[in-house]
């Protein structure tokens, strides 16, 4: 395989975190059928936990910046699964959601964060369908958390 996908990132200047071990009775991968399954990943941002909940104590730039750290993980348990993120043919759909006040509405701007990272590691194929959504609480106290599904390269 090339490592294109990681030249990128290295252009990008983006690291992948270690993968993060899972928190509870999960696997942080599923591959079946040609996708690679992931589960939710929280918000690290530079080795630490961003906790708290936009319109309250998290503001919109570190929400989109803990939205990226999601991305980075999500990069980061696909390549430890996968052995190589070239082995992705497009990501196919991002969940993200996002610990926040029933005031606050801009999930979506949130969500970007990780989103516009896909695009830029990915191009045209990290273009995907996503859902953004507003909870009280995730795990951990965690700002953001966001799954994803990823088509793989056939065999």
């Amino acid at each position: 395989m090339s490592d294109k996908i990681a030249a990128k990132l290295a252009e990008l200047g983006l690291v992948l975190p270690a993968p993060a071990a899972p928190v509870a009775a999960y696997v942080p991968t599923v591959e079946a059928g040609g996708f690679l399954y992931v589960s939710g990943q929280v918000s690290f941002v530079d080795g630490a936990l961003l906790k708290g909940r936009l319109g309250e104590d998290v503001t919109l730039e570190q929400g989109v910046i803990a939205a990226q750290g999601c991305g980075l993980m999500l990069l980061a348990q696909a390549k430890a699964a996968l052995g190589s993120l070239d082995r992705i043919a497009r990501v196919v759909k991002l969940g993200a959601f996002i610990a926040s006040t029933d005031n606050f509405t801009d999930q979506p701007k949130v969500a970007n964060g990780a989103s516009e990272l896909m695009v830029a590691v990915f191009g045209e194929a990290g273009k995907h369908a996503r859902s953004a959504v507003g909870v009280p609480v995730l795990p951990l106290g965690c700002a953001v958390e966001i799954d994803a599904v990823f088509a793989l390269v056939p065999a």
